[in-house]
């Protein structure tokens, strides 16, 4: 038997402030922006430490109805405890300007894996963005061998 994710009596942190950003748990509410924030930046996202296989975004893009279906999943993970999706916003003006995921690791070094993107109008924040959640995870989760996938 697989041990949980996390354990049964931790209670997942759903917010982390950081200077530009700001995390919540992402769900269907963010549909819209969230669609906008990717479908603009692609090819950054593509470029991205953790994204090395080419497969996502798609290069095409996907319906807004699609990605709705997208955001269940990961709201549904978040609720089952399976994984852990944020979106990052921007505290000036709450438009969603990226993506945090939190998902078991298929390494036996690692306990978690953490991929993020921001949109490329907001580039800067990919590097401190990274940092600031490797911390986070450090402080308030129960893993301690995190994957950055090369952050």
């Amino acid at each position: 038997m697989t041990s949980p994710f996390v354990p049964a009596d931790f209670d997942p942190p759903t917010s982390l402030v950081g200077d530009g950003f700001y995390l919540e748990p992402l769900g269907p509410q963010h549909n819209d922006a969230d669609h906008a924030a990717w479908t603009s930046s692609i090819d950054h996202i593509r470029s991205t430490p953790g994204y090395p296989d080419g497969n996502w975004p798609p290069a095409d893009g996907m319906t807004l109805k699609r990605n709705y279906a997208d955001l269940l999943r990961h709201e549904d993970d978040f609720e089952q405890r399976k994984g852990f999706t944020f979106t990052v916003r921007d505290p000036a003006d709450d438009d969603v300007i990226g993506c945090v995921y939190l998902y078991p690791t298929k390494s036996d070094e690692h306990d978690v894996t953490m991929q993020s993107w921001v949109r490329a109008s907001k580039a800067e924040l990919d590097g401190p963005l990274a940092d600031a959640v490797f911390a986070w995870l450090a402080a308030d989760w129960p893993w301690e061998r995190v994957d950055r996938c090369g952050r």
